[in-house]
């Protein structure tokens, strides 16, 4: 199994993160053409990390957190694609462990500060949380910042759910085990002040996760 390392022709000095560029779209696959993120069974081919993730010849990314690895502001730890997007359809699954936390990322101008740079859709162990208790928007299918999901349909911990989350002309749509959980166009309040493209990955939230069926295409 193979680790990715933290290598990319956008790095900047001392590892200060991966910026977005207006130039650096030219990295972006032909339009409409499906990409897999973990073709070759190299890791390093599309990805970048310092965190202690490994693809196993199945074709599974697992994310293992070494000792004393905690919490979710590790922003080199994460794992970010070497492309950038602007219009774009991702396809992937993952699973997480009892209690398991994490989140898709995309539009990040920059990785050593995506929270305020960027856009995620939650990925959490929401599995029967029951009708009476609210969703929010750090339930699986959630935006991040403040847009909880419509509805409920993860499954349970240890099961694969799929994600598939297209951004277009503007408007977002996620739909989680093929049900639509949230729809948003990119001029909505939360979303004020980030860009309209960028880097995407997944957080090291410090917990178990599991990623496999990564493909993505511009549109």
């Amino acid at each position: 199994m193979k680790t990715a390392t933290l290598i990319h022709p956008f790095t900047l000095c001392l590892g200060a993160g991966l910026l977005w560029t207006a130039a650096a779209l030219s990295a972006l696959g032909a339009a409409g053409q499906w990409q897999n993120l973990l073709a070759g069974q190299d890791l390093t081919k599309h990805w970048v990390t310092t965190g202690n993730w490994q693809l196993s010849p199945e074709g599974v990314v697992t994310l293992t957190p070494r000792p004393g690895e905690k919490g979710w502001s590790r922003w080199s730890a994460y794992l970010w694609c070497k492309e950038q997007f602007k219009d774009f359809e991702i396809e992937f699954e993952y699973q997480v462990q009892k209690g398991g936390n994490s989140g898709f990322y995309f539009h990040v101008g920059d990785t050593n500060s995506p929270v305020a740079t960027g856009i995620e859709v939650q990925i959490y162990d929401s599995h029967g949380k029951g009708a009476d208790k609210k969703l929010t928007d750090h339930d699986s299918g959630g935006i991040i910042p403040g847009l909880p999901p419509t509805k409920n349909t993860a499954k349970p911990a240890g099961e694969w759910n799929q994600f598939q989350i297209t951004c277009l002309a503007g408007k977002v749509v996620v739909k989680l085990n093929g049900e639509v959980v949230n729809e948003l166009t990119l001029d909505h309040s939360k979303l004020k002040g980030r860009p309209d493209a960028g880097f995407i990955g997944f957080q090291d939230h410090g917990l178990p996760l599991s990623l496999r069926h990564i493909r993505v295409r511009a549109l």
